[in-house]
C-alpha cells in the first residue's frame, strides 16, 4: 500500500502552517497513522521545507524503519495515539499565543481556555494543562497519556499544544482554532467578556460530538 498521498498531505499542511506563522524555525511536528504504522515529520526539520520522500516512517511497534529520523517529540504523538484508537493524525505546535497562555499563572488546569466561541467548543473542547517537564522527559509522555483518553487536545505548560484529529485536516483545523482562541483570550484578559454558558456548551457538544 502506497503512502504517497499521506506524505504529500503532511508536507502541504506543514508548509501552510509555517507560512502563516503558526510555527517557526525547526519547531512543531506532524504525524499520521497508517494501517501498518505511522508517518512523522523528521527531527530538526523546518515545517516550511518538508520533503515528502524524507518523512520518517515507523512500524506498528513505533520503530523507525525508513526516511530521516523522526521528530524527537515522537513520544508525545505515541502517547496520544496509545489512548485514542480512532485518532488518525496529530499536530504539535509551539504557536505564539498558545505558548503565551501556557506560561500564565492562575489558569484553570482542567480547562485552560474559556468557551469563547462555538468553534472552539466544537473543535477543541476542554483543554487541560499538562505540567511542565523538560523536553524529552519520559514523565511528559506519561502526563499526556493520562489525559489523552478524555481529551483530544492538551496544552503543555511553557511549551505548546498537542492536538489529535480524525484526519490530518481535522487536527490542523483544531490546532488553528486553539491558537486563535488563545489570541482572543489574551486580547480580552483586561476586558469584561461573555463566554458561552454551560447550556450553550452542552448543546454544541450534543449537536457536534467528537469524531476522534
Amino acid at each position: 500500500m502506497t503512502d504517497t498521498r499521506e506524505r504529500e498531505q503532511i508536507a502541504w499542511f506543514a508548509r501552510s502552517i509555517y507560512q502563516r506563522g503558526l510555527t517557526f524555525g525547526s519547531t512543531g511536528n506532524i504525524s499520521v497513522r497508517l494501517d501498518d504504522g505511522w508517518l512523522m515529520t523528521p527531527t530538526g526539520s523546518s515545517m516550511g521545507a518538508i520533503d515528502p520522500a524524507r518523512i520518517s516512517r515507523l512500524d506498528e511497534a513505533g520503530h523507525h524503519v525508513s526516511g530521516d529520523a523522526p521528530t524527537k517529540e515522537a513520544f508525545l504523538h505515541m502517547a496520544m495515539y496509545s489512548e485514542r484508537p480512532r485518532t488518525k493524525a496529530i499536530v504539535h505546535l509551539h504557536s505564539t499565543h498558545s505558548v503565551a497562555v501556557s506560561c500564565l499563572c492562575g489558569l484553570d488546569h482542567s480547562n485552560v481556555l474559556p468557551p469563547l466561541t462555538a468553534y472552539h467548543v466544537m473543535r477543541v473542547g476542554k483543554l487541560p494543562l499538562v505540567p511542565y517537564f523538560p523536553p524529552g522527559d519520559p514523565k511528559l509522555a506519561n502526563a499526556v497519556r493520562e489525559l489523552a483518553a478524555r481529551h483530544h487536545a492538551v496544552l503543555l505548560a511553557n511549551h505548546g499544544s498537542v492536538v489529535a484529529g480524525a484526519s490530518l485536516e481535522d487536527a490542523v483545523y483544531a490546532a488553528e482554532e486553539l491558537e486563535e482562541t488563545a489570541r482572543i483570550f489574551l486580547l480580552l484578559r483586561e476586558q469584561d467578556y461573555r463566554p458561552l454558558t454551560a447550556a450553550e456548551v452542552t448543546e454544541l457538544k450534543q449537536r457536534f460530538p467528537p469524531t476522534c
